[in-house]
């Protein structure tokens, strides 16, 4: 099976190499497209069987999958590049481009001299964690049979987790996951520079920040307890940790995070 990446950036390159990871496409199997030659020369230099082309979209022709991993003000100049190359009938399309719906690609990609055929096309809003495997990555689709839904939620499951959701929820989906990992990553920061103010080095306060979030992660993963419930088991009357989350909420801490994902909803 053979998959063509078109946009070989950040988005882009943390795909190939969960792809690369995964046990459905092998290096050589994966073929970027992008139209500069320094995000190209980084995914060669990370595994040099994987093809890659300067604005070039022939392999377009016998790819299987064709994922469209580029900015959404490009989208449609690049699905007109890609049309006419691709057979509908076989071949599966999928967009990352954030609030670019199915519809409007379809506005595109619609061709005049076969009105009734459309492709099959899926979705998806990843986050930046399927570089590693564990991944949030979002899915609505149109078109597609449910031997292409299962082929799609086994190559992403390899990246980590995959929801699939209707179209309209995307948007909300996508602040909490896709957003929602930078904000993880600026309490991380913040929590450092406070370890750093407390005695510790930079990285050794970010390892002990780090370590604690996977334990607090896997620990509501695995009992699928109310956060409050956790909180609950760490805070003793007249202790530490109630004085440090009363200051939190003083500081406006709850209103920050929930203005902060519904702003970028609204976005």
């Amino acid at each position: 099976m053979k998959i063509v990446v078109v946009g070989g950036g950040n988005m882009g390159g943390a795909m190939v190499r969960g792809l690369v990871r995964g046990s459905v496409f092998r290096p050589s199997d994966i073929t970027v497209i992008d139209v500069r030659e320094e995000p190209l020369k980084i995914i060669n230099d990370f595994n040099p069987a994987i093809h890659t082309a300067v604005e070039i979209y022939d392999s377009v022709e016998n790819a299987d999958i064709v994922l469209l991993a580029v900015k959404p003000w490009v989208i449609r100049d690049v699905l007109l590049n890609i049309k006419f190359r691709m057979d509908y009938s076989k071949q599966i399309l999928i967009s990352i481009a954030a609030g670019v719906t199915i519809n409007e690609m379809n506005e595109t990609l619609q061709k005049v001299e076969d009105e009734n055929a459309w492709p099959t096309l899926f979705r998806l809003i990843p986050n930046t964690a399927i570089a590693v495997g564990q991944g949030v990555t979002l899915m609505a689709s149109q078109n597609a049979s449910p031997e292409q839904q299962a082929l799609m939620v086994r190559i992403f499951d390899e990246l980590g987790t995959t929801i699939c959701m209707d179209e309209n929820k995307m948007e909300a989906g996508a602040a909490l996951t896709s957003c929602g990992i930078a904000y993880l990553f600026r309490y991380v920061r913040a929590a450092t520079l406070a370890g750093v103010e407390l005695g510790f080095y930079p990285k050794y306060a970010q390892n002990l920040i780090v370590q604690t979030m996977l334990g607090a992660a896997a620990l509501l993963d695995e009992t699928k307890e109310n956060p409050e419930t956790e909180i609950d088991k760490v805070t003793t009357p007249g202790g530490i940790t109630i004085k440090g989350l009363n200051e939190l909420e003083a500081n406006g801490f709850s209103h920050a995070i929930i203005q902060a994902i519904k702003t970028s909803k609204q976005s």
